[in-house]
């Protein structure tokens, strides 16, 4: 039998019988699929709505093109992805506090424009420059969360706001010229040009493998150490092995074509680093906190006004990184960067890869997600020559499928006294 109690730091399970060791999850399959029906019940959904989604999208279009699942199909899709992806990165975090910033757009454009001014006009070290500009929208994104949190304006104003004012701001700085080319050769532009040789590919997929397992491993031994319930052992194992064969498959279908491309990679390494921060770290779990209930969370004695204003100066961040690659995907910068359906994109991906419009619910594996599912359909569409309105139709009706999701399982938490 167990208690479940919550201090500041986040929930914390404490088990009433075998302390010494630690009480481990049912054995064998028949208690997996137990906990697996009591958590849909309960709403408790998970990522399994998007995979089977993007699964059926996959089947789908391979059906209509042979050309779709081409090793050089995706690895157009990984590069395509990794520009909204890392935008979708900060929205995500946003929108876990139950808030939103539609300014995301228009920084990662004026990003894009101070990049090109700093290096192209002014010789400014492309490393330097990059630093400088990703400082220069945490700034930005500071602005943004102090006039929330102190001024009291809602998000959703401010954002709008920054969405008009920052696009103003990046034509003035383009100028009259209207756009700026990158050198091929530089910095800049490797980032989206460069690919992993085919054994750096291989190596870097081992590693990754080795690090989720040798983790598992250490978590297992903290809660053992602290008497907490263990996680099965086949589950665990189960998942290392379908890491495995995910990472092994990417890498063998990317290195059919011209390897694990840069850009995705400093997308993984996004996804996955702020995803620690959320899960293993106090400031991550005091976003989902404040994400869940604001008063009670400042009553546990958290600072509700600093994590606000950080995670919309992470945002900013993002976009600003999104803002770069997609700079360096282009060679250059212009009036539109920034503009078009970027934003709408950016939020749809994480929504749609199941990170919850009421705050306190997601991760940022949904902006990876959500941003295949959205690449998927949208290079679907180019294939199949359908154009942008059947693009446009179709990311509208599966945002819209997301969304009734995600209302359909906060539903069912609340009438199992989840939420």
């Amino acid at each position: 039998m167990s208690t479940v109690k919550s201090d500041v730091n986040g929930p914390v399970l404490a088990s009433t019988a075998g302390a010494a060791g630690g009480v481990a999850e049912p054995p064998g399959p028949g208690g997996g699929l137990a906990a697996a029906r009591r958590r849909l019940r309960s709403g408790e959904l998970g990522s399994w709505p998007v995979v089977i989604g993007l699964v059926v999208i996959w089947v789908v279009f391979q059906s209509l093109n042979q050309n779709f699942l081409t090793p050089q199909n995706l690895y157009n899709l990984a590069v395509q992805i990794a520009a909204t992806g890392a935008i979708s990165v900060g929205v995500v975090m946003v929108l876990l506090l139950g808030e939103i910033d539609l300014s995301v757009a228009s920084v990662s454009g004026l990003a894009g424009a101070i990049l090109a001014a700093l290096t192209v006009r002014n010789g400014v070290p492309d490393a330097l420059g990059i630093v400088t500009v990703v400082l220069i929208c945490a700034l930005i994104g500071t602005m943004h969360g102090l006039i929330v949190t102190k001024v009291g304006v809602p998000s959703f104003v401010v954002g709008l706001a920054g969405l008009i004012g920052w696009q103003g701001l990046q034509l003035y700085v383009l100028g009259a010229q209207g756009t700026i080319n990158f050198s091929y050769e530089g910095l800049v532009a490797q980032l989206t040009h460069t690919n992993l040789t085919p054994a750096g590919g291989w190596a870097l997929g081992a590693a990754a493998v080795g690090c989720y397992v040798a983790a598992t491993l250490y978590d297992q031994r903290r809660r053992r150490a602290a008497g907490l319930p263990l996680r099965s052992t086949r589950r665990l194992g189960l998942r290392a092995a379908v890491l495995a064969a995910g990472v092994a498959g990417t890498v063998l279908v990317l290195n059919a074509w011209r390897g694990v491309p840069l850009a995705l990679l400093i997308l993984v390494v996004l996804v996955v680093g702020f995803d620690l921060v959320l899960r293993r770290t106090r400031y991550g779990r005091s976003i989902f906190a404040i994400g869940g209930n604001v008063e009670a969370s400042r009553r546990a004695g958290l600072n509700v006004d600093l994590v606000r204003i950080s995670v919309f100066a992470l945002a900013s961040s993002m976009a600003a990184i999104g803002g770069i690659l997609a700079a360096s995907r282009g060679y250059s910068v212009g009036q539109q960067s920034g503009g078009s359906d970027v934003l709408l994109l950016a939020i749809a991906a994480a929504v749609i890869g199941g990170t919850s419009l009421f705050g306190g619910r997601g991760s940022t594996y949904a902006a990876l997600l959500g941003g295949l599912v959205i690449g998927s359909i949208t290079s679907g569409i180019l294939l199949l020559q359908l154009g942008s309105p059947a693009r446009f139709m179709i990311t509208a009706g599966v945002l819209l499928a997301a969304v009734i999701l995600d209302s359909l399982s906060r539903r069912g938490r609340r009438a199992h006294g989840r939420e």
